[in-house]
């Protein structure tokens, strides 16, 4: 096990150098200046020479690099054109914002998990729950009901789910406030009722996705030779399908959602957007939108960092699921 995990990390950790190497080759290398961003329209030749030095953006790429990396393990000086001193893990200066990247993403980041950890869990549990009981429970009211409902929402958009549930229930009803962020730790009630609109959405559409998939994954396993004779030999109904079907049901269903939480957590622009919350996603559209390349790089790397992770966390399932993965 020890060495499967050993593989893994090494894995992710080439993954991650590679992005790295990339986005600052995208962004920081190419002929665009970033000091023209930083300047006002009336910063003369000498100023722009002048911050550019500041910046290091006169030093060789490969030492420019080495510098944004150190940044992120030990910390590193800016100088006084990006704030003096920035302590790891320093992601650098934004050029808009005239503050460390580090700062921006400790406000947004809590908002963005703070949406889609809670969404993954209900989607999760809404769609595996009624997929595995659609399977149970095949040709059944209950089954048709839940084709229907999933091919449903399978097909409707995030910004229009959501845009219904805000006029219904904050501007119609009102029984729920403006969405908007509040610190699970300063007041756990209204951090919920902020968010829970997203929450639903989210799960809604998700939720749909899981329980086809879940439900075709349990039929396929419940024809299985080996399903078949544990019934045939009167093991108890649990017994067959919690610990032999759904044992086997479940794997597919883990990459997908190591896949979806991850890339969500990369950042969740349609939703943020939708209900007006800033988080990290509408925070990467707008440096991008004002060409903020220390803030777009950073999302970049902070984006890659949760798919490996989440791939990690869906090998390491993976391997408890099935011991034979240990042995690949």
């Amino acid at each position: 096990m020890l060495r499967f995990l050993l593989k893994r990390v090494l894995l992710a950790i080439s993954v991650l150098f590679a992005v790295s190497v990339v986005s600052f080759l995208l962004f920081f290398a190419l002929p665009a200046d970033p000091v023209t961003g930083m300047c006002p329209k009336n910063c003369n030749a000498e100023r722009l020479e002048r911050v550019r030095t500041e910046l290091g953006l006169n030093e060789p790429k490969v030492q420019q690099y080495a510098d944004y990396m150190k940044g992120i393990f030990v910390g590193r000086d800016l100088g006084s054109a990006q704030g003096g001193e920035c302590t790891a893990p320093c992601l650098g200066y934004s050029y808009v914002n005239s503050e460390a990247v580090t700062d921006t993403f400790a406000r947004v980041l809590p908002v963005t998990l703070s949406i889609v950890l809670p969404a993954a869990v209900l989607w999760l549990a809404i769609g595996v729950g009624l997929g595995m009981v659609s399977a149970l429970r095949r040709g059944s009211l209950l089954d048709r009901i839940s084709i229907g409902l999933t091919l449903t929402f399978a097909s409707l958009q995030l910004y229009f789910v959501g845009a219904v549930l805000l006029l219904v229930f904050v501007y119609t009803l009102k029984i729920l406030p403006t969405p908007r962020y509040t610190s699970l730790f300063e007041n756990p009630v209204e951090w919920a009722r902020g968010l829970v609109l997203a929450w639903v959405t989210l799960a809604l559409l998700f939720s749909a996705i899981y329980a086809r998939l879940s439900r075709a994954q349990m039929l396929e396993t419940l024809s299985e030779d080996y399903v078949r004779t544990a019934r045939a030999k009167g093991m108890p109904k649990r017994q067959v399908y919690g610990k032999h079907a759904l044992r086997a049901a479940i794997t597919p269903i883990v990459t997908i959602a190591g896949l979806d939480v991850g890339a969500a957590l990369g950042g969740t622009v349609i939703t943020e957007t939708t209900f007006g919350i800033q988080g990290l996603g509408r925070t990467a559209v707008e440096a991008v939108r004002q060409g903020d390349l220390p803030t777009i790089m950073a999302t970049v790397l902070i984006a890659a960092l949760f798919v490996v992770v989440a791939n990690m966390v869906v090998d390491l399932l993976y391997a408890f699921i099935d011991p034979r993965v240990r042995l690949g």
